[in-house]
């Protein structure tokens, strides 16, 4: 029998570890799904857990120390365990922290083309691994370079988005937080369950809820 096919909408930040082990463990569900003959579309809903992050960027630790005090700052830079049973290497002492609008714009324009998934991963990784500013427009071109997402003209300032494109993303991102998700990662099965937080973070809960 043929497997019924799946949406799913995941509501995330690029810049969230969550979101990053949440997305993760959704996506490995996903493939057994369609190993096994199902069709899962995807489609990401852009949200910001801090709008109002310079895009200049500074690195992770000097945010944590100003929210969370020097204390937390270093204990979460030095730790390695997280991500490691999934097969991730975090490198939160790497991280820049900055604003992900254009990010976002990216991840809209890779998934226009299909290529969601794969540009998502790629964008996660890029900030919790190789410690990139994922604000910076050249990153940004190069790592859409890797995944095949088309830019258009190099010379052009418009090529994460020409103004309407940027209107789009602030709407959508206003009407996400107008949701009122009670927390985020969200992930939002068609006619099924909404996953959400750290309760999201289980590969077999996204597969049962794909197998519906």
């Amino acid at each position: 029998m043929r497997r019924p096919r799946r949406r799913v909408e995941i509501v995330a930040d690029l810049v969230c570890v969550h979101g990053y082990l949440g997305f993760t463990r959704f996506l490995r569900a996903a493939r057994r799904y369609r190993d096994g003959g199902g069709e899962v579309v995807t489609v990401f809903r852009p949200y910001q857990l801090r709008p109002d992050a310079s895009a200049a960027g500074e690195p992770l630790f000097e945010e944590h120390k100003r929210d969370r005090g020097e204390a937390f700052a270093r204990a979460v830079a030095a730790d390695t365990s997280i991500g490691a049973a999934d097969g991730l290497e975090l490198n939160f002492g790497r991280a820049v922290f900055t604003n992900t609008f254009d990010a976002h714009l990216l991840l809209s324009r890779a998934s226009a083309q299909g290529k969601g998934e794969r540009m998502a991963e790629r964008l996660f990784r890029a900030y919790f691994t190789d410690g990139l500013h994922i604000a910076d427009a050249e990153t940004l071109r190069r790592l859409a370079g890797e995944v095949g997402v088309a830019m258009g003209d190099p010379g052009d300032p418009g090529a994460l988005g020409d103004e309407r494109g940027r209107e789009r993303l602030r709407a959508e991102l206003d009407r996400v937080r107008r949701l009122g998700l009670p927390s985020v990662p969200a992930f939002r099965f068609e006619d099924g369950p909404v996953l959400v937080g750290e309760d999201a973070a289980s590969e077999e809960r996204f597969h049962a809820a794909l197998e519906g």
